[in-house]
């Protein structure tokens, strides 16, 4: 499977794209909502594996579908160091199947599932992580990227 064409605002005024990525190795990991409990210690196990994916040459993305303003508010709370982009107005999360009806408190409404793609740099994608459990997820994605 290829990650499809998507061009996204990120933390910092920048923009990422599929384009801007070519030739690259990258993480793209989706999250429900910034700084919420899981979302937040997701974020921080990336910030702090940070030095070994830049080692191995891998770019680590965040998206969600929070507003610019949300996302640069979580980023400087947490000092993360990679961008964050919102897909508030991009149909990525649908494309990738990671925008899911979901069920809290007998409340059913749609959110993202908290997945994570590991993207060669053809644009192919080489491991998925759907339906991801924090503990441990991030080591997971780097032991892949190793191996």
């Amino acid at each position: 499977m290829k990650i499809p064409d998507f061009s996204l605002p990120t933390t910092g005024g920048g923009h990422v794209s599929l384009t801007s990525l070519a030739g690259k190795t990258f993480v793209l990991y989706f999250y429900p909502k910034a700084d919420t409990p899981g979302c937040t210690l997701e974020a921080c196990g990336f910030q702090e594996s940070l030095p070994n994916f830049a080692q191995l040459g891998v770019t680590v993305i965040g998206v969600s579908k929070d507003a610019m303003p949300a996302l640069e508010k979580f980023a400087a709370k947490y000092g993360l160091k990679f961008p964050l982009a919102s897909a508030a107005d991009s149909d990525l999360c649908e494309k990738l199947g990671v925008w899911k009806e979901k069920m809290n408190y007998g409340k059913t409404y749609w959110g993202i599932e908290r997945s994570t793609f590991l993207v060669g740099p053809d644009g192919e994608v080489l491991r998925e992580w759907r339906k991801v459990k924090v503990d441990g997820h991030v080591e997971e994605v780097a032991a892949a990227v190793r191996g």
